[in-house]
């Protein structure tokens, strides 16, 4: 099964799709190594993200920013998943596979099992919460009673004794675990590291997200027209991509004609108007799989300088991309795109994320990272299953328009496959067409009308 393939949504009898069992014991056992070749008794996670890799896990996206369910992986455990009310209880009737282990101390010494995978002593499926980033009184000790959760699972297993790496923590939860005696420290790479490579299922979910992609940016080429609204685009993309069973619409970036230069990186309100250049960002989750996936179009028409901004970065995007191949680094890459001082920026920090690449998975920012800002001092190898995004952009001559391009791809064994499939190797114009008395309207136009005659130049 080639895993950049897509297939539909469903789970059939009659053709392999994605294996979710395979997925999470492939996310488990990645993560697993990691923590055994690190110097880590145990890993705590709070973000979404990496609970989710760790415990596969899921209670919506409208507790993402809120810190409040947290997971524990151990040397000598299985996931163990604290979680918010009733998700508990949930996860209990739901999430089998929290009921089991494959380590010995975590195991019900009593229960028969078959193979590597044994009824656990306790349920990984347990009432939890945080202080719901302080909202809760302080002296109701939300904390420490957290922290007290986490210490007797290292007790149990015999890690308290070494360091407990944490993604991200409030502090008071971090001052009531030092209080404890653990010694807390950065666990967020080795998140990083286990999910650095991406397995099969994971590049088959992430290439099904990209689909529902190409299929949103299809609508949005067949609506845009003068007088639409930026966030008129926005709501139509997010229609179209949970009418296809998107799980989450992260973001929409809608940019239309002055505003593409400097990028705001937000959408507005803007009425988008004749000969406007407009670019898109389209975020969203499948199975928590994520997109991200620019393109560019004109509307209506396009001046000369739009072309040739557009031009301009699928150049350096193609050259990019020729580049990517196992043992190539993101230095390598990073240099055949142009300095900040080449496009208009004091330096790398302030040009951050326009000339850029990220790797792709269960968030939009994983590893490896392309930026002049660090890859030249610090490049990251590339490697065969490594998923990322490349971004590039250039600001047309005119001083107000912009391109914008962003391709997400798979590392093969000998080379790359894009898996974002919208055309974009040349400038698409959206809209109606129009015509004058001696035929169609000239598609490549300055949207000021005077410049389009010898007269209105000064020519005549």
């Amino acid at each position: 099964m080639k895993s950049t393939g897509s297939t539909g949504p469903n789970a059939v009898d009659w053709e392999e799709r994605v294996d979710m069992s395979r997925l999470r014991d492939d996310r488990l056992s990645r993560l697993k190594a990691q923590l055994e070749a690190s110097d880590l008794g145990a890993v705590l996670a709070f973000d979404f993200s990496n609970i989710r890799y760790m415990s596969a896990t899921h209670i919506g996206t409208w507790a993402m920013d809120k810190l409040i369910r947290f997971a524990l992986l151990t040397r000598n455990t299985d996931p163990i998943v604290w979680d918010f009310g009733s998700a508990a209880k949930h996860h209990a009737l739901y999430n089998p596979w929290l009921d089991l282990t494959t380590a010995e101390m975590d195991a019900d010494p009593n229960a028969p099992h078959e193979g590597a995978k044994r009824p656990r002593l306790e349920s990984g499926a347990r009432a939890g919460i945080s202080t719901l980033r302080g909202a809760f009184p302080p002296d109701a000790e939300i904390a420490e009673g957290l922290a007290k959760k986490i210490k007797r699972e290292l007790e149990k297993f015999g890690v308290a004794d070494q360091p407990l790496g944490v993604d991200v923590i409030e502090l008071p939860v971090l001052f009531a675990l030092q209080k404890e005696g653990i010694d807390v420290v950065d666990g967020q790479q080795l998140f990083m590291e286990a999910r650095r490579i991406k397995t099969p299922d994971e590049i088959r979910l992430l290439t099904q997200a990209a689909s529902m992609v190409d299929a949103a940016y299809e609508e949005l080429y067949r609506f845009l027209r003068p007088g639409v609204r930026e966030n008129e685009a926005v709501g139509l993309v997010a229609k179209t991509l949970y009418d296809l069973g998107s799980e989450y619409v992260e973001g929409v970036n809608a940019i239309s004609g002055e505003r593409c230069s400097p990028h705001p990186h937000v959408f507005s309100d803007r009425l988008i108007r004749p000969g406007d250049p407009a670019f898109f960002d389209i975020l969203h989750s499948w199975n928590g799989y994520r997109t991200c996936y620019y393109r560019t179009f004109a509307v209506g028409s396009a001046s000369s300088a739009q072309r040739d901004a557009y031009t301009r970065a699928r150049e350096y995007m193609d050259r990019a991309i020729a580049l990517v191949k196992p043992g190539a680094t993101t230095a390598d890459i990073v240099k055949v795109w142009p300095t900040a001082q080449e496009f208009g920026f004091p330096d790398e920090e302030a040009a951050f994320a326009l000339q850029y690449g990220h790797g792709v998975g269960l968030s939009i920012w994983e590893k490896p990272i392309f930026s002049r800002l660090t890859s030249l001092d610090h490049p990251e190898e590339l490697q065969e299953g490594m998923l990322f995004a490349l971004e590039t952009y250039w600001p047309s001559a005119d001083g107000w328009g912009a391109a914008r391009i962003e391709e997400e791809v798979v590392v093969t064994a000998d080379g790359c496959e894009v898996i974002t499939k919208f055309p974009a190797e040349e400038l698409i114009v959206a809209g109606r067409r129009y015509y004058t008395v001696d035929g169609p309207l000239n598609l490549e136009r300055d949207s000021q009308s005077h410049r389009n005659t010898t007269w209105g130049r000064g020519e005549a």
